[in-house]
């Protein structure tokens, strides 16, 4: 995934702003848990490799088995100089339910990764493993902002914006919202917006069955008039464009397109098997004939173009909206090109104060409001 969409057609560039740079402990150090995902730690360190390729300033901060970790690094100098082995011996697995995970959360890779956040010692953690773990762990370890009631996964999403993508939240956070989280849903997907895309003003929508001011429940239609106020303060930093349908999250009618996170998440995972079916059928369409493959020769340029503009491991990170740090969560089944992706977009993130600016938004939007009581901020103090 990257920030800058004149990136996307280009292997060698990353997306990453040139000759910036907060300061070692903050922007440059990436909390990465090694052992999450399927295809298990050699994809992460092979995406840590591309990364630490590609961008020279970066550091990184590992957490799983130190003798497997030393051993997947032993070829690859470059990377070993640039980070620190932390050996957290215990994985999460995919199908662990986050209430058993809390309890035993204690040595375990992801934790490990987030720790590093919460101390200041990483600016951001990149975990592939399991979401609804990570983002427990990472409510448990980081707390929610000042003002935040739900945390919100957000992604990008390729369209024909005026960035290139869009940003649709959630997708899988929590499955419920009711009008105030979708409001804050805005607010932050706002300033994501502002600081991911380069967008000034963006705009949001509302996603809806319907664009009519008549489609749609109370929940949604209490969320419209919230958020339409809310847009409408001086300084809100974006604007509203009422509902909106699925077709609109490619379309160039809003940037940022708010609904809950069960909505989202069958939304992301239908795009992601359509993408793959379109390139699937693609390459057997190409491989029909002797003129198609001379065809397809012939269109190889535009094919290659089209095909990164739909591979999603090239858009691979969902960012955790809403806590006291930043997260990014990669897709449990990404290769070592989708990890580097990961990275890409937490080392952005790193360099943002994002979180930061994030939490003042909702502040501004939220006035006079302060963490629920018995949560903590980023330094581990209750505020209640």
């Amino acid at each position: 995934m990257t920030f800058l969409s004149s990136s996307h057609d280009d292997d060698d560039d990353d997306g990453f702003s040139r000759g910036r740079n907060d300061g070692p402990a903050r922007g440059g150090v990436i909390s990465v848990d090694a052992m999450g995902g399927d295809r298990g730690p050699a994809a992460v360190i092979g995406g840590m490799s591309i990364s630490a390729r590609r961008n020279p300033d970066i550091r990184f901060i590992v957490h799983g088995d130190e003798a497997e970790l030393t051993r997947l690094m032993r070829r690859r100098g470059a990377l070993a100089e640039r980070t620190e082995i932390r050996h957290a011996p215990e994985i999460v697995p995919m199908g662990a339910k986050p209430s058993k995970v809390m309890r035993q959360a204690r040595g375990t890779s992801m934790m490990s990764a987030l720790q590093a956040v919460k101390s200041g010692e990483a600016s951001v953690a990149v975990s592939c493993g399991n979401t609804g773990a990570l983002m427990a762990l990472a409510m448990l370890a980081l707390r929610r902002a000042p003002g935040v009631d739900r945390p919100a996964i957000a992604v990008f999403w390729p369209s024909r914006g005026p960035a290139g993508h869009n940003i649709v939240l959630d997708v899988g956070a929590d499955i419920r919202a009711d009008p105030r989280n979708l409001l804050q849903y805005a607010v932050m997907g706002a300033e994501y917006a502002r600081v991911g895309l380069g967008l000034e003003q963006p705009r949001v929508g509302l996603l809806n069955v319907g664009a009519e001011e008549s489609k749609g429940g109370e929940t949604l239609h209490d969320a419209h008039e919230m958020i339409g106020a809310a847009a409408g303060r001086t300084g809100a930093g974006f604007s509203y464009v009422g509902f909106v349908e699925g077709g609109d999250i490619l379309s160039t009618r809003c940037d940022v397109i708010v609904t809950d996170g069960f909505t989202g998440n069958v939304a992301l995972k239908t795009a992601e098997g359509t993408a793959k079916l379109i390139s699937d059928s693609l390459k057997d369409a190409f491989r029909h004939t002797w003129l198609s493959r001379l065809g397809a020769l012939a269109a190889w340029t535009s094919l290659r173009r089209l095909g990164k503009r739909i591979d999603p491991r090239r858009v691979n990170g969902g960012v955790f909206l809403g806590l006291n740090g930043s997260v990014v969560k990669s897709h449990g089944s990404a290769d070592a090109t989708g990890v580097a992706s990961a990275i890409k977009l937490a080392a952005t993130m790193g360099l943002s104060g994002f979180e930061r600016r994030v939490a003042e938004q909702v502040a501004n939007t939220f006035p006079g409001r302060e963490t629920a009581p018995g949560e903590s901020t980023r330094s581990g103090k209750s505020t209640g």
